[in-house]
Order: structure tokens, then C-alpha cells, then sequence
């Protein structure tokens, strides 16, 4: 085992989805229980964490507008669920005994704080994990832009995306058994081969500022710190 991480600071994006755990609607306290003890195993190894969190597990407001209703409406629906999942994986963290404060894209005062560049700072100097919630604040971008956003806000020494399998493959392995793992991509591979792993302004956004991208399963045990640790399957995106 490494003595230092392969990463220090980083932001982690969780899905609304990964937050389902067994469920088909909802927050899994299983879940976030086991999203918050990953992060803690980071921390103990030396790491500053910040995470984004999609709202997909509530509400989504581009299936939304696709049976014909308003996109923007629908956005800012689903910026309500990135708030609610943002508080439960708050109060997982704050049980594994870490500080944790909520960031929102959106001012809430009486339920979170507002981001700001001065904030983020001073939170991360207190030795805080931080949960962005609200996206960016607006509509018509996802949560994977916004977690390429908040990495590059936050000087993030690398951006990990927890999903649903091990890595970045050519297909989905779930639909096609002939489908290959990639263990080291480029950003303007991953673009190139339209690889649905992340949308292309956040892959583009990690490219221009240099943050590699770590695709691993979010449901591996100790997924989280064995890739810190040199070890664990994942896919790295990097020039």
C-alpha cells in the first residue's frame, strides 16, 4: 500500500441512481451509509473531498420535457432532488464522525449554504467534506458538468465518477458480452468514440484544465481507497 494517495484532493459525482441502492424510488440509507464510509476511508488516508450529487433517483426534468412539458420547470425540479440527496448524504457523512457541509448552486439559507468561490475555500481549509448540490443553478446542464465545473473550482487533483460497473467500456457490458474495458483513455478518445460516460462539455471541461477523470463502480467495496492506494479497477481519462 501506498504510503501517500495517487490523489489528494478530489471530487467525487454519485449519481441519483447509485443512491437507489435496492430501492425503485428514493434514498437506500444502506446507500448513503456506504457512499459516506468510502469517503470517510479516503479521508483517513489523507484525501480533501468534495462530491456532486445528481438527483436521477427522484426526479429528472429532461424525461420531463420529453412527454411535452417545460424543460427549464422540469431543471429546476430536478435541482430540488440534487438538494434533498446532497442533505442525505450529509447526515451519512456527519455519522462517520467527518464535518460536512452542504454547498447549493441555488440560495436555500434555511437549508443550506450558497455557494461561493470564498466559501468552497475556507471549507476546504477547515478540513470539511463538502456536498455540492444544485448542479450549477441552471438549467439544461447535468450534474456531470457541474462536478467538472466544481472539480476545477475546488483545484481538484482528479475527478472520480461512481457508476454502475468498473470502468469505461466500448459498449454496455450489461447488453453486450463482447464489450472490452478500457484501463487508460484520453478525453478526446472518450469524445471521438462517443463513450456515453459523461456528457461532452464535462469531458471537455476536464480535458482543458488537466483533471484526469476515474470511472470505478460505485457499489465495489472499498472501491474508493484501493484506487487511491494504486490498486482496484476503474478506468483512468487523461491526456
Amino acid at each position: 500500500m501506498n504510503e501517500k494517495p495517487k490523489y489528494k484532493r478530489l471530487l467525487l459525482k454519485v449519481s441519483g441512481e447509485a443512491l437507489l441502492g435496492n430501492q425503485n424510488f428514493g434514498i437506500d440509507p444502506d446507500m448513503t451509509a456506504k457512499i459516506a464510509s468510502d469517503i470517510k476511508a479516503a479521508v483517513d488516508i489523507g484525501c480533501e473531498i468534495g462530491v456532486v450529487v445528481g438527483g436521477g433517483n427522484i426526479f429528472r426534468g429532461n424525461t420531463l420535457a420529453a412527454k411535452g412539458a417545460d424543460r427549464v420547470t422540469g431543471d429546476h425540479m430536478g435541482i430540488l432532488a440534487t438538494t434533498m440527496n446532497a442533505l442525505a448524504l450529509k447526515m451519512a457523512i456527519i455519522e462517520t464522525g467527518l464535518d460536512c457541509v452542504v454547498l447549493n448552486a441555488v440560495d436555500m439559507p434555511r437549508i443550506t449554504q450558497t455557494f461561493s468561490q470564498n466559501t468552497l475555500e475556507n471549507c476546504m481549509s477547515d478540513g470539511k467534506v463538502i456536498v455540492f448540490a444544485g448542479g450549477i443553478g441552471h438549467p439544461f446542464f447535468t450534474t456531470d458538468t457541474a462536478a467538472a465545473l466544481r472539480a476545477v473550482e475546488m483545484g481538484a487533483d482528479a475527478l472520480f465518477k461512481g457508476t454502475q460497473v468498473d470502468g469505461i467500456y466500448s459498449a454496455d457490458p450489461k447488453k453486450d458480452p463482447d464489450a472490452t474495458r478500457f484501463v487508460n483513455i484520453s478525453h478526446d478518445e472518450v469524445i471521438a468514440k462517443g463513450l456515453a460516460v459523461m456528457d461532452t462539455a464535462a469531458v471537455s471541461l476536464t480535458r482543458d484544465n488537466k483533471i484526469p477523470v476515474v470511472v470505478f463502480s460505485i457499489h465495489s467495496p472499498d472501491g474508493l481507497v484501493n484506487i487511491l492506494n494504486g490498486e482496484g479497477r476503474c478506468t483512468i481519462v487523461e491526456a
